[in-house]
């Protein structure tokens, strides 16, 4: 069953029966997924910013957009317009299939993964994972990498409150740790 339709089917009335909704429209749902990875080394090598950029399009299935700095830091000479990362949002069928690769593949392929902090909700029902290698996504050929590169993944969903979004993402299949 496509995870959409999981959604509808089972989460829906699993959180009306727990949050006491009055209307099918209060119900949490996700919003947007968004992929970033963060080069500071994109500074001296740029290079990495054009691997970072293909890598992420692989995992996401969609094109990124390059970041650049918005003021300038001279300790570590970077200047203002400078590009030092790239990323991805995702939305509507990408974002859901995305997501089910997350849990059902991605995460499983952590070494020593035991689940994933509840603690890093920002108090609006929203989920920020730091991810340390970009390997455990299957697209990315382990060869042909130079350099391994973290990603920050930031589920956006409608709660009001991190208990609400965090009852959503467990429903859904995030593995949170106990």
């Amino acid at each position: 069953m496509p995870l959409k339709e999981f959604y509808e089917k089972e989460v829906v009335p699993k959180l009306i029966e727990t949050f006491k909704y009055k209307n099918v429209f209060e119900v949490p749902k996700l919003e947007k997924i968004v992929l970033n990875i963060g080069l500071g080394e994109a500074i001296h090598n740029i290079k990495m910013l054009d691997a970072a950029k293909e890598e992420l399009k692989l995992i996401a299935g969609q094109a990124p957009v390059i970041t650049r700095a918005r003021k300038s830091i001279a300790a570590f000479k970077l200047r203002e317009g400078m590009p030092i990362g790239c990323m991805v949002t995702l939305r509507r069928k990408q974002m859901f299939d995305f997501f089910e690769k997350l849990v059902n593949i991605a995460l499983p392929r952590v070494r020593d993964f035991r689940g994933i902090s509840g603690k890093a909700f920002d108090g609006k029902g929203n989920y920020t994972l730091g991810i340390k290698e970009q390997i455990i996504f299957p697209e990315i050929d382990y060869d042909k990498i130079d350099v391994i590169k973290g990603m920050n993944i930031t589920v956006v969903t409608t709660a009001k409150n991190n208990e609400e979004g965090k009852e959503l993402l467990k429903l859904m299949g995030m593995p949170f740790r106990n």
